[in-house]
């Protein structure tokens, strides 16, 4: 039985996640405990069929292998072993909500979610950095609570083939939610920097997207990632022409908005958070959103982040340790600093980002989504740090 018709006798019979994709690792030998053994009778490989578990992971060998299951093709993922059902974070933290300056659980508790966003769907995406095993690892490895799935307009995104990415949007979507994960839905427009460029594209995506997934409680919708070259009462404006489309169909949609300045309340542009303050989205339940990369703002940008949180919700929805451009040396101190603020004003993030691109901000090595091993040894430096600061007081 494969992880769908898992899922689908899930879904029919109410469970979460954690109860349809916890897999019985009972009596199944631990590697490098072969199955099999040798003329001297020690253990020396796995036959076709023959099960393993592995970093608490199930595999069945798909043919005679003495690989490292997980390593390679030889090995078919059949799940995470049973750890006891821990609650997911959407099973902890049910419908969020904005509240004050501040994002809330269910129960109107304030909370703070940490996680990851990906790189580009059309360069990393399903089948690629973002698989099963890959949402396992973020799930229960990392314990993250979230992941933000960046949809690019451009560069060979969206507007290439809709259909196609709608799809694999929804498909992700589908994923991450088995998995009790928030969604980020990342309308990931850059280039041009006006949102109002692609409004009709973002009509046609939105429509599609919440009417797919009206029903869930998990999904949050963030309208336009870094507005830049554009003024605030520009991005209002958009902000005013996308928002009425979700809310028409899910009317309590949590909605996340970018700010002028690449998503910095104005700070890296010559902008400022009173812009916002005096020209506000007249829509309730939403957020704005705040980016930075330590190595590159420091002291000036965190001044900003601080101010706007204190009058305004604000998400952290792209963040890195290292340089604007996602590369170059990190910087612990200066991330340090913007952990410590997030964390003591509950301020939630996803860092950027949880592919194996060459650039230092992505957290796996290269080479790690082709095969699809994901094991700390595979993390670089940045992956190291942003781990723990997701897994921290778990």
């Amino acid at each position: 039985m494969n992880n769908k018709h898992l899922v689908a006798i899930a879904l029919t019979a109410g469970l979460g996640f954690s109860q349809a994709y916890a897999a019985s690792c009972q009596g199944v030998n631990t590697y490098p405990d072969w199955t099999q053994t040798d003329w001297q009778g020690n253990p020396s490989h796995a036959n076709t069929n023959d099960k393993m578990q592995h970093q608490g992971k199930l595999y069945r060998a798909n043919w005679w292998t003495r690989s490292e299951p997980g390593s390679s093709s030889a090995w078919q993922y059949l799940g995470r072993c049973d750890t006891g059902n821990q609650p997911t974070p959407v099973e902890r933290y049910g419908k969020l909500s904005v509240c004050g300056t501040g994002l809330c659980s269910e129960q109107q508790e304030k909370i703070q979610l940490r996680g990851m966003s990906s790189h580009g769907l059309q360069w990393y995406g399903l089948n690629k950095c973002l698989t099963d095993a890959s949402l396992d690892v973020l799930a229960q490895d990392w314990q993250a609570d979230i992941i933000r799935l960046s949809m690019y307009v451009q560069e060979g995104g969206f507007e290439t083939d809709p259909a196609g990415f709608t799809q694999q949007m929804n498909t992700l979507i589908d994923m991450a939610s088995q998995r009790g994960l928030y969604v980020l839905v990342d309308w990931h427009q850059l280039n041009p920097g006006d949102p109002n460029y692609n409004l009709e594209l973002a009509r046609q995506f939105f429509t599609d997207i919440v009417t797919a997934n009206k029903n869930r409680n998990n999904v949050i919708y963030d309208i336009a990632n870094e507005p830049n070259n554009v003024s605030w009462p520009e991005v209002r404006h958009y902000s005013e022409q996308i928002i009425p489309v979700i809310r028409t169909i899910q009317p309590d949609a949590l909605i996340l908005i970018g700010t002028h300045g690449w998503s910095t309340f104005g700070a890296s542009t010559g902008g400022s958070v009173q812009e916002v303050l005096n020209d506000p989205v007249p829509f309730d339940n939403i957020m704005y959103t705040f980016h930075f990369y330590a190595a590159s703002h420091t002291d000036y940008h965190r001044s900003v982040l601080d101010q706007a949180s204190d009058v305004l919700p604000v998400f952290v929805s792209e963040w890195g340790t290292q340089n604007y451009d996602g590369d170059g040396p990190n910087d612990r101190i200066s991330s340090q600093k913007y952990i410590d603020l997030m964390k003591r004003k509950k301020i939630s993030w996803t860092n950027w980002n949880y592919s194996d691109d060459f650039r230092s901000g992505a957290v796996w090595q290269r080479g790690t989504c082709n095969t699809q091993n994901f094991v700390d040894s595979q993390l670089k430096e940045a992956g190291v740090w942003v781990k723990g600061w997701i897994s921290e007081g778990r």
